[in-house]
């Protein structure tokens, strides 16, 4: 009994060692694709860098155009966003395969939103602090999918893309 358990737990350790992370200490890449939102169809493109194996910090800009009927008069917004991300990957956590990536964060952005001078509604600038949790499957060495979802952002229903290790 001994000797299946010690041979069960050096297994483990073996493939825990050997996990990867989908993007090495060190290594960039690029996201870019459409989000859900009730404010319009957002596009967005984004970089993370990867700190260490586990953890990725990051940018995003994106821009969405909607229009509003608001006291029976037509108004067209506009949404620009730009936002700062950090994400844990558990892939080596899990023993994930390198080909998948799952990960969790918060982040922090600033919202531009742009009505027309006579609209009187309630939408306004401002920061947004969220988390998100998301994943990507590569089907390629440098080439993936990615979703996302997140809670009361300017990507609240979620997001999808494309990701590239650079």
């Amino acid at each position: 009994m001994k000797k299946a358990l010690s041979t069960f737990i050096f297994a483990n350790i073996i493939i825990i060692a050997n996990a990867q992370s989908p993007l090495p200490a060190s290594k960039n890449q690029l996201n870019i694709g459409l989000g859900l939102s009730g404010w319009g169809i957002p596009v967005y493109i984004g970089i993370d860098h990867s700190v260490s194996r586990d953890i990725t910090l990051g940018g995003e800009l994106s821009f969405r155009s909607y229009k509003e009927n608001y006291r029976n008069y037509d108004y067209n917004h506009h949404i620009t966003g730009i936002s700062v991300n950090g994400n844990y990957h558990f892939n080596r956590l899990l023993t994930i395969p390198q080909n998948f990536d799952f990960y969790a964060g918060l982040n922090l952005g600033f919202y531009i939103w742009s009505s027309p001078s006579d609209y009187n509604g309630s939408h306004t600038s401002g920061l947004d602090l969220n988390a998100q949790i998301g994943g990507r499957y590569y089907f390629s060495k440098n080439a993936g999918i990615n979703l996302e979802f997140g809670g009361g952002n300017a990507f609240s229903g979620g997001k999808f893309g494309l990701s590239f290790k650079l």
